[in-house]
């Protein structure tokens, strides 16, 4: 992807050949003027002030910021995990701030996959298992989609091996093929690549780049690492809650 720092605005042409919607389509994720806070025994502390951000259809959005700068509760909002204070937030044509508790499941176990930076797999579940069951808690079954994906990140010899038999890079490509595996338009990565050494965290960049532009889904990644940043279409700075830099698409 090109560096996200100077880089000139793209045409609707580029962005379609990269596997985004042009800029006329609605967007995946919509925030207008987002605030949410969060309690701190009686101190009410303030995590997001006035935040406005889209990303679109297929696009690639980095969020950068120091710890404690309001990245997690960005991500909250966006895989649909909260709900803001105030303003406005739509995630996948559903306006969070409307939706019941069983819309926002319903969203998050069809619309988003989510990449956590520590894996989360069930030590209890094959690789094999572990990718299957966001369908299975939507009570679906898709074994070829599932041994699909897990051959696509190279893991096709792996299905029945459990999580403390992979290494740290190949449990992160199971969580991958997870986040992937009921066709989201919507995928969140938390540091994607925290826990890895510079090549497994290389092999899964790619192949996060690799299936995002082939399957067309919005990602947004909360990183500090440069080289995720260096890949996506987009950065987005958050600094005390606040948007502070949105670099030209």
């Amino acid at each position: 992807m090109c560096p996200p720092d100077d880089a000139p605005r793209r045409t609707d042409a580029t962005r379609a050949a990269r596997g985004a919607a042009p800029t006329g389509s609605p967007p995946t994720v919509l925030l207008e003027d987002v605030h949410k806070s969060y309690s701190n025994g009686r101190v009410r502390v303030a995590a997001l002030r006035g935040v406005s951000l889209e990303i679109t259809r297929g696009e690639a959005v980095a969020i950068i910021g120091r710890s404690g700068c309001g990245k997690s509760t960005l991500l909250n909002l966006i895989s649909a995990v909260d709900r803001p204070d105030a303003g406005r937030v739509v995630v996948c044509g559903q306006d969070l701030g409307r939706a019941s508790e069983a819309d926002l499941t319903l969203l998050r176990r069809r619309e988003i996959g989510v990449v956590f930076q520590s894996f989360h797999l069930l030590p209890n579940l094959t690789a094999e298992e572990n990718v299957a069951l966001p369908l299975a808690l939507d009570g679906r079954r898709d074994d070829g989609r599932v041994r699909s994906l897990l051959e696509r990140v190279g893991l096709g010899e792996r299905l029945r091996h459990y999580p403390a038999e992979l290494s740290g890079g190949e449990e992160q490509r199971v969580a991958l093929a997870r986040a992937l595996v009921h066709r989201p338009n919507l995928v969140v990565a938390d540091e994607p690549t925290g826990n890895l050494d510079s090549k497994s965290g290389a092999v899964v960049l790619a192949l996060l780049d690799e299936l995002r532009l082939e399957e067309g889904f919005s990602l947004a990644v909360a990183t500090h690492d440069p080289q995720v940043a260096s890949r996506s279409d987009r950065v987005v700075t958050i600094s005390d809650g606040r948007v502070v830099e949105v670099p030209g698409r």
